[in-house]
């Protein structure tokens, strides 16, 4: 993709999102319980009736907006079958760029209206089956926010344009303005008093991973003398919401190990990071930070619906430079 499509491709996604958080906060104002409901159970996720209300506003706003001479094949959890395609009936070999979206990566935090959601969407030049997380070129994350939320951040970026590339807006609720900002993720070198995290949303593999994320801290921050906490935790049940903390520089890492703390346990569980959920990473790297495997190696997972997904995101280089080899040591020990 060139760089005119790929500005093309992020303008795109952002209106997209765009109609994504008016369709969710319309729903929420007219629906009110039934906002919660189950809509059905898929492969990826559980389908609620928010998710559906998404999933609604995207086909129509791709069959209304997409570019017909740009052919595009969708990846996204609740289709009825693995993808569809812009425009419709083409084959997805013949469409140029593959599309991956979450409409709402957070859907339980926002439909109970404890935290924002984030629509989610990024693009690939289209190759078939070995199409690649790694391939992603354009991603855009937007603000799905809770009842009583003022503002909606929206972010963008494109692959080498670096920071100055990053494209983010705090649009006003009540207004409609919006006010440009720079993501600043945190230049901190070490992590005492800072937030920093390990996922353990749920109680699958919660002991295990707590035990690996405690040796971790003995190892990098000690203990404080006073018996004051030096590392601060924070479980925000979205991965790009998780993104968003470490780009405005509230947190300093957030790791996922849940693919290999259930396969050490020999759990089968889709409660894991899936590629759609860690499209955005795109938006970290290009503002300075990082987002690699647990091992230190760069993402390589199929751009699909159900592969899990095991990452690490730091706020800068030192970060990772730091954790990388305590980790390592800790996986061989665990896992």
């Amino acid at each position: 993709m060139t760089r005119s499509e790929m500005e093309c491709g992020r303008r795109l996604l952002c209106s997209l999102q765009d109609a994504i958080r008016e369709a969710v906060t319309g729903a929420r104002a007219r629906s009110g319980r039934g906002f919660s409901g189950i809509a059905r159970v898929t492969a990826a996720d559980t389908i609620y009736n928010v998710d559906q209300v998404a999933e609604d506003a995207i086909l129509d706003w791709f069959d209304r907006n997409w570019p017909r001479e740009w052919p595009v094949e969708i990846v996204m959890e609740g289709l009825e079958g693995p993808s569809t395609t812009f425009p419709p009936g083409i084959a997805p070999r013949r469409t140029r760029v593959r599309c991956i979206i979450d409409p709402i990566d957070g859907t339980r935090c926002l439909m109970y209206d404890k935290r924002s959601a984030w629509a989610l969407a990024a693009l690939a030049p289209q190759n078939g089956a070995r199409t690649n997380l790694a391939d992603l070129v354009v991603a855009a994350m937007t603000e799905l926010p809770i009842g009583n939320q003022g503002r909606a951040d929206q972010l963008s970026a494109v692959r080498g344009g670096g920071r100055a590339g990053v494209i983010a807006h705090t649009l006003d609720l009540r207004t409609g303005r919006r006010r440009r900002f720079t993501p600043r993720p945190s230049p901190a070198t070490d992590f005492r008093h800072g937030f920093a995290s390990l996922v353990q949303f749920f109680p699958e593999g919660k002991a295990l991973t707590a035990r690996i994320e405690e040796e971790l801290w003995r190892s990098l921050a000690g203990s404080d003398p006073a018996g004051t906490p030096v590392v601060f935790n924070d479980q925000y049940l979205s991965t790009g919401g998780q993104l968003h903390e470490l780009l405005v520089g509230h947190d300093r890492m957030i790791g996922d190990l849940r693919p290999l703390v259930f396969a050490k346990l020999g759990l089968k569980s889709a409660l894991t990071c899936h590629p759609y959920d860690i499209c955005t990473a795109l938006v970290l790297t290009e503002s300075g930070g990082i987002v690699e495997t647990p091992a230190g190696r760069p993402l390589s997972v199929p751009l699909d619906t159900t592969s899990p997904v095991a990452w690490m995101a730091y706020a800068n280089p030192v970060l990772a430079r730091t954790v990388r080899p305590v980790l390592r040591g800790l996986l061989r020990k665990f896992l």
